[in-house]
């Protein structure tokens, strides 16, 4: 069983560039990358347990990832959300690339532009969406404001405390405290009042 799921953990994301390097990126160009640029991150599903358990078996692949990750963001406008063959599908919720990009700089991962990391880390989380415009502007997302509101608003705050960790620990605490601040905003899905 053990192995089994192990070999699972190989599956996905996969090498998506050819032997010479090129791949197709989110813009439908065709680019040359000096790392492998991987595809499928479903990382709803992955951020929480296959990517930390990447940056112990496989560091250099994250660091790999990680790359991928800022070429994306070059070519999109973003971090990827839930990435498949070059495309965004967008089907799912929060932005933890930035989860993924903490974790594995945390814990000494290197050979990525950490300059680039943090510009797409923020540019990420504000983004011009109606779900992100509300949490940015309220503290929260409400259910007027777009479906799954709470989920939303605890995964966004959870990402925030991510950027708040890797800008803390890259030394810039003027994002650190903007997006601890951020990062607060789980508090108010609760009303103490009515419980």
């Amino acid at each position: 069983i053990f192995y089994s799921a192990l070999y699972h953990c190989y599956v996905a994301p996969y090498i998506f560039n050819d032997v010479d390097g090129n791949y197709r990126g989110m813009d439908g160009e065709v680019h040359h990358a000096d790392h492998n640029v991987y595809t499928v991150f479903s990382l709803w599903d992955t951020f929480r347990a296959l990517h930390p358990l990447m940056t112990i078996l496989e560091p250099d692949m994250t660091s790999d990832f990680i790359k991928t990750f800022l070429v994306n963001y070059q070519q999109g406008g973003k971090l990827p959300v839930w990435e498949l063959w070059g495309n965004e599908t967008n089907c799912m919720i929060g932005y933890h690339s930035v989860s993924v990009i903490a974790d594995a700089y945390l814990k000494g991962i290197r050979g990525f532009d950490n300059n680039l990391a943090l510009e797409a880390m923020m540019a990420s989380a504000n983004r011009n969406e109606p779900g992100l415009n509300a949490y940015r502007k309220n503290g929260f997302i409400s259910g007027e404001d777009e479906s799954d509101d709470v989920s939303k608003t605890l995964e966004y705050a959870y990402d925030d405390w991510c950027i708040a960790r890797y800008a803390g620990f890259y030394g810039d605490s003027s994002v650190r405290n903007q997006y601890i601040r951020r990062a607060q905003y789980y508090k108010n899905v609760f009303d103490p009042k009515t419980g």
